[in-house]
């Protein structure tokens, strides 16, 4: 899972103001469809909000740290039913001349 500092999680919560959840975490739980489909979306966004339905927010706090964990991302923040996650671009494998 990603350390990220004060400044970069107050930049990252300032650049996610106006987005739109892209993944919705179901009453099935955090199955691996939806790991799957977290995956794409952050791999293509780098910056992403997961809807959770339900109540329960201790479920919901561990989802977000198991979410991070598996996709190696780091957790922005948890507020209310939306999870907040960032994962930089990976660097391109060939080098260039």
């Amino acid at each position: 899972m990603l350390d990220l500092t004060s400044e970069q999680r107050k930049f990252l919560k300032s650049t996610a103001h106006g987005l739109k959840p892209v993944v919705m975490i179901g009453h099935a739980g955090l199955t691996d469809a939806v790991i799957l489909e977290t995956e794409r979306a952050i791999k293509a966004h780098e910056l992403i909000k997961v809807r959770v339905l339900g109540d329960d927010r201790e479920a919901r706090e561990v989802w977000f740290m198991e979410l991070c964990e598996a996709l190696n991302a780091a957790p922005v923040q948890h507020i209310g039913k939306l999870l907040l996650l960032y994962r930089p671009a990976e660097t391109p494998k060939i080098k260039l001349p």
